[in-house]
């Protein structure tokens, strides 16, 4: 009875004390999940016309997109089928900047820019992410209260095991009557939903602790069994840069024999080299709305010969089970990694997850504030 009493007091203490950070980050979470299927229906501005001709070269492409934002830094060109436009991403962290110019990759044209900043789904991240507040606060909050999270379902989960095992039935189910009270069904709602939910909260919550905390993802990592090094590496060129000789750089041709080694990709997102010294680095989607199976590529700027990374992220086909088990993180917590159904599970999981604090608030209120009988 004692160690019921002080799980109980650590549930409730730390359930007030996160209880709206936990609630912001679950329904925004669950607003996010849908993001590409929504957008689909109004970027028809990203479709071109086919061409018989060659689409312009990744020099061109920069020059072009630095002619609408001359003052911020380059972070990729996406390159995807020929009927799309090729998406420029600009990012600067200080101050933050993040906005996507889209060219036609036949004549040049920019057709549309879009500011990731703003929007319904970039007002969902950033209350998802940081809670609206400036990042250098925001994040440390919304990660240190899904860690205490953790612990709510653990504790959580304690306090639901009924005492005696005739009373498991109301643990699993909602046996109301016309005479039950709003009381009884809050407790229900909060404990049989928590039990249900429980499971699959927790995955949501390690994996977005996991994408919060380098510490933590080197900690999975190494338990895993990896031996790399658990970051992301760029490799130095293999050769000199040698003399120009005409006007087409080596980068120039790396879409071209992308397209040509790697057919079945559904794109290739290239990021310019920042020194003459290292390589190129190009992320190879090999399918559509997953992340996991991204091919990370590496090559001489010089030569495009292939370089290999000493850190976890090259090509997929290399990656061991611990590596994998990182690469999987993002898709496991957005549902992805389940394909559509897998979506509709973290949506759900997400709302449930929601509704807990709201039902924890109202169970702490009716026990604190009885009503004293005559």
């Amino acid at each position: 009875m004692k160690f019921r009493k002080n799980i109980l007091t650590l549930h409730k203490i730390l359930g007030l004390t996160t209880g709206l950070v936990v609630f912001i980050v679950a329904i925004t979470g669950c607003c996010w999940v849908f993001k590409e299927e929504i957008e689909s229906f109004y970027t028809d501005y990203k479709i071109v016309e086919v061409q018989n001709k060659p689409i312009i070269t990744p020099t061109q492409v920069k020059e072009i997109a630095h002619s609408v934002f001359p003052d911020n830094s380059i972070h990729g060109s996406v390159f995807s089928n020929e009927n799309e436009a090729i998406e420029v991403v600009f990012y600067d962290r200080e101050p933050e900047f993040y906005q996507s110019v889209f060219i036609n990759p036949y004549s040049g044209e920019v057709l549309h820019v879009e500011n990731r900043l703003s929007g319904f789904f970039a007002f969902m991240l950033k209350g998802h992410m940081r809670l609206w507040l400036p990042r250098e606060i925001g994040e440390q909050i919304v990660g240190a209260s899904i860690l205490v999270f953790i612990l709510i379902i653990v504790s959580g989960f304690i306090l639901w095991l009924p005492k005696r095992r005739k009373n498991l039935r109301q643990r699993l189910r909602f046996i109301w009557k016309p005479t039950t009270g709003w009381k009884r069904k809050n407790f229900d709602l909060h404990t049989i939903i928590g039990f249900y939910v429980c499971s699959l909260a927790l995955v949501l919550a390690f994996t977005g602790s996991i994408i919060s905390y380098n510490w933590l993802k080197y900690v999975v990592y190494i338990s895993a069994g990896g031996d790399k090094v658990p970051q992301f590496i760029i490799p130095k060129n293999e050769s000199l840069k040698p003399e120009q000789k005409d006007d087409i750089l080596p980068l120039d041709n790396l879409i071209v024999k992308l397209k040509r080694d790697l057919p079945n990709a559904k794109s290739y997102e290239l990021h310019y080299p920042k020194t003459d010294t290292l390589g190129i680095y190009v992320e190879v989607s090999n399918s559509k709305g997953t992340f996991y199976n991204t091919d990370f590529r590496f090559y001489d700027q010089n030569t495009l010969n292939e370089l290999e990374t000493p850190g976890i992220y090259g090509k997929y086909s290399d990656a061991k089970v611990p590596e994998k088990i990182l690469r999987m993180n993002y898709d496991i917590h957005i549902g992805t990694i389940g394909g559509l159904p897998g979506k509709i599970i973290a949506f759900l999981v997400s709302l449930l997850t929601a509704t807990l604090p709201v039902t924890g608030i109202f169970l702490w209120y009716g026990r604190k504030y009885k009503k004293v009988k005559s």
